[in-house]
């Protein structure tokens, strides 16, 4: 059996103003780019880890172009749901997002909290995901990284996260998951989404944990500017074996991503030009990542678990409300 990973496309019609080239078309050729991929090496099921859209409402126009390319893949594509790809960080609002309607029309087949088993010549694999959540990496939701039941008629088990599961410590500040503090999970292989920057695959007791990093580059930093896209394709038989493609359609950093503004700055300035263009990158919803704001004020302030609840729905009751009626 053979299969596809990619995760973090961040579909959108329009430009972040960090990009040199036409975003928009530049996804195309990549996806298009893996269509070919899936047809030469004959790949049966197509994995992706969240953040298909980078907005849950993206145009209709937006949506159909790029469904025909998903179906042009002519395998089945396994997907679960990112932070943007549903409003309010709620993996229930689906229903009402662009993701929601691929799913339901059968372009797209959603994992989250499922059990799948994938076949091909009498090897079953078992498949589950678990989406983001707004505490996704809190030491409380720590098993959603995890599998703990694994079907006897399974060979293997795979499991799709979209988190920030990462191989090495991050900033103290910035929540975040180790693959260390999971690694007794069952699962043969883990694959993590959510974190750009993506690591080499690590392999623990003969466990897998893989994230090729995101399709597209947003960010303009000098990792990002580095950083060549790929994908993971993962062969299973009698052992697991693990290669990454890089996309050949993916052009040097410097040919797409803009960084004149950011240096012009020095010191202080640069900081102040990154979290300006943090503003402006999420403007989708003309405003800060208000559910990091949310949930750092209710720890620094310890406020109760049911307030925090509500002040998260009515933020996505207010973003849904503005899609409505705008």
């Amino acid at each position: 059996m053979k299969l596809l990973y990619l995760t973090d496309t961040h579909i959108r019609g329009t430009n972040p103003k960090n990009r040199l080239d036409d975003y928009c078309e530049t996804l195309k050729e990549k996806l298009k780019e893996i269509s070919n991929i899936i047809k030469e090496e004959k790949v049966d099921y197509v994995l992706h880890g969240g953040d298909l859209f980078d907005r849950p409402d993206v145009s209709v126009s937006i949506v159909s172009e790029f469904a025909q390319i998903f179906q042009s893949f002519g395998v089945p594509i396994y997907i679960i749901s990112g932070n943007h790809d549903i409003f309010g960080h709620n993996p229930d609002t689906l229903d009402r997002t662009m993701l929601g309607l691929l799913c339901n029309l059968g372009i797209m087949h959603l994992v989250n909290y499922k059990k799948i088993i994938l076949e091909k010549d009498n090897l079953r694999v078992q498949l589950t995901g678990s989406p983001y959540i707004y505490s996704m990496d809190e030491l409380s939701n720590r098993d959603n990284y995890k599998v703990t039941e694994v079907d006897e008629s399974c060979k293997y088990a795979i499991h799709m996260t979209h988190g920030f599961l990462i191989d090495k410590p991050f900033m103290k500040e910035v929540s975040h998951t180790l693959i260390e503090d999971i690694k007794d999970t069952k699962a043969d292989i883990t694959l993590g989404g959510h974190y750009h920057f993506g690591f080499k695959t690590v392999e623990i007791d003969n466990k897998f944990f893989v994230n090729p990093g995101a399709l597209i580059r947003i960010s303009n930093s000098k990792i990002e500017m580095k950083r060549r896209p790929k994908v993971d394709i993962i062969n299973l038989g009698e052992e697991i074996k693990i290669e990454e493609r890089y996309l050949k359609s993916a052009k040097p950093g410097e040919e797409v991503l803009d960084r004149s503004e950011m240096e012009r700055h020095q010191f202080k300035g640069i900081k102040m030009a990154e979290f300006k263009e943090s503003i402006e990158a999420s403007a989708n919803y003309k405003s800060l990542d208000i559910f990091d704001l949310l949930l750092r004020i209710s720890k620094s302030e310890n406020i109760s678990e049911e307030v925090k609840s509500e002040a998260l729905k009515r933020v996505e009751e207010a973003q849904i409300n503005e899609v409505n009626y705008s």
